[in-house]
């Protein structure tokens, strides 16, 4: 048998391309029946719908963070700019959702531009430029709202994105992030742009010598992360009646963990939106069994220890991660050799 028959039928690659999301998916499967298993109102439609609800933000910020991620940058704005969207989402509450969702999409957008631009036109590295947009967008939200939340107007149709469900089945707010992960999905594995993404995060000035254009697919991380967020502070004004200037503390280490748990190489290059998805909701879930633990009286663990519950679990994710990528590299060597 030839060479390019022998290639025709070689699945490794693709096997190793979903042998992450695969595990995630199982973890996120074991998870959801020991719920089930332990606990009598778990698969209730309210603990779903409540889930999915809350969920779906980080869901929203976890993708635009994977597309950053994988062009070997970071965000560290997001939260903040989740939470300045959410106030200017409240304020346009009274206009309806026709103008309150575009309004904080737009907020959320600005900001992704203000990233892309302070990165690639003035050259600062993407930690120092997202850490200054991200006090910038927390004075901001601070500013805009006199540092209080701001209530939405109950009587225009705003609420119904956080509190309703489409054809009284799915919440409008994970049916909508349905959409936006499969679009960045079409984006990452279905077109040119999504290739220069992988390829800038593998190696910039390489990309550049290649004639990709670099600039191009940076920005286009930036400003898809950025409405993502803008998109998220929607569903936190409307899920919670009203804008939260202090919330998105510590939401994007969520979506970083999120990433890291799907995959994503931190250093760029390699990355997957459906396992970013299934890492959100896995972490999500964990959570959630926590909170029902609690519940029970089993334990006794309040939100600050929830936060370092996260903050292990994501020092151990990034060692194993660290650990997969020497051993790739190290066989990737020994590959080359044996060529």
């Amino acid at each position: 048998m030839n060479s390019a028959t022998d290639n025709l039928f070689d699945l490794r690659p693709l096997l190793r391309g979903s042998g992450q999301t695969v595990g995630v998916f199982l973890a996120l499967i074991c998870l959801i029946v020991f719920g089930l298993m332990r606990y009598e109102n778990f698969g209730g439609a309210y603990n779903i719908a409540s889930f999915l609800n809350y969920n779906a933000m980080f869901i929203l910020i976890s993708i635009g963070m994977c597309l950053v991620i994988i062009t070997g940058g970071i965000d560290l704005s997001v939260g903040s700019v989740a939470a300045f969207s959410s106030v200017c989402a409240a304020y346009l509450s009274p206009y309806g959702l026709q103008v309150a969702l575009p309004g904080g999409i737009l907020a959320g957008l600005g900001f992704g531009a203000l990233n892309a631009f302070i990165i690639l036109a003035l050259r600062v590295p993407p930690f120092i430029a997202t850490l200054a947009t991200l006090l910038a967008a927390k004075g901001g939200s601070l500013v805009l709202s006199g540092a209080e939340t701001i209530a939405v107007d109950w009587s225009s149709n705003f609420t119904r994105l956080g509190m309703e469900k489409a054809f009284d089945v799915v919440p409008w707010s994970i049916l909508i992030v349905l959409l936006v992960a499969v679009f960045a999905w079409v984006v990452l594995e279905r077109s040119s742009l999504g290739r220069t993404l992988l390829a800038v995060g593998g190696g910039e000035e390489a990309s550049s010598l290649m004639g990709l254009e670099v600039g191009r697919a940076k920005a286009f991380a930036y400003l898809f992360s950025g409405a993502c967020a803008g998109l998220a502070g929607v569903f936190l004004a409307s899920g919670f009646g009203a804008g939260q200037p202090l919330e998105g503390v510590g939401w994007e280490l969520s979506a970083i963990a999120s990433v890291v748990v799907g995959g994503t190489l931190l250093t760029g290059g390699l990355g997957s939106i459906t396992a970013t998805v299934i890492g959100a909701l896995l972490l999500g879930l964990v959570f959630n069994i926590l909170n029902f633990e609690n519940g029970r009286g089993t334990i006794s663990l309040s939100a600050y220890w929830q936060q370092v519950i996260r903050g292990a679990f994501l020092f151990l994710v990034i060692l194993l991660q660290m650990r997969v990528a020497k051993r790739r590299t190290v066989t990737g060597m020994q590959l080359e050799k044996a060529e």
